[in-house]
Formats: C-alpha cells, sequence, structure tokens
C-alpha cells in the first residue's frame, strides 16, 4: 500500500487482496490521510485481486468520514470481478467507481462543482 500525491488529493493505491488482514491498514491510512485535511481521496484499486466484507467495510466508514467533512471518495477499478462485488453490495451506488485513478481524478472535479 502506498500513498501519493494526486493532481485533487492523495491517492491511495493497494496492490494484492483487500481482505480482512490488509483492511485494516487501508482503513486506518485512510482515517489518518482525513485527519490531515484531505477532502478528495482516490483509492487506487486496479491491482487489487480479491475484495471481502471487511474491505467494503473499511471504505464505507472511510467514505462516511469524508462526506461528513464535506469531502469525496472515488474508487479506481478495473477488474470485472471487483466490479461485481461492489455492484452486487450496492456499494457501487454510494461510491463512485472509475475505470482509471485519472478517470477519478476528473470524475471528483465534476462532483465538487
Amino acid at each position: 500500500m502506498t500513498t501519493r500525491q494526486g493532481r485533487v488529493g492523495p491517492v491511495i493505491e493497494v496492490v494484492g487482496d483487500l481482505d480482512m488482514a490488509s483492511s485494516p491498514q487501508l482503513r486506518d491510512r485512510l482515517l489518518e490521510v482525513v485527519e490531515t485535511g484531505a477532502r478528495t481521496v482516490v483509492v487506487d484499486l486496479t491491482r487489487v485481486g480479491f475484495v471481502d466484507s471487511s474491505g467494503l467495510g473499511a471504505l464505507v466508514l472511510v467514505y462516511k468520514s469524508l462526506q461528513e467533512r464535506g469531502g469525496w471518495l472515488g474508487l479506481a477499478v478495473v477488474r470485472q470481478s471487483i466490479r461485481n462485488v461492489f455492484s452486487i453490495t450496492s456499494v457501487d451506488r454510494v461510491i463512485p467507481l472509475f475505470d482509471t485513478v485519472r478517470d477519478a481524478e476528473d470524475g471528483s472535479a465534476a462532483a465538487v462543482r
């Protein structure tokens, strides 16, 4: 997991699986970014092969935290199997999914306007 400054805010890149073992680390990293004042955050899941309910829970928790602060969270997701998890659980109705980090950053600008 790495954090870098993107065009509109922090980009958190996750590699591997987002599951019970890794989701607490993602949650803590995202909450830390939010606590330091970030209002637009993109999570890059393009190199993630699996997401379980704990991963979804971490993302929803951070989404709510950002919403309370007038912020925005977007997800870059390439794999159809991962998109299906977000669709089946209806998380994609709340947190927007994009094909690339660049698309998410462009989408954040539109959402914030």
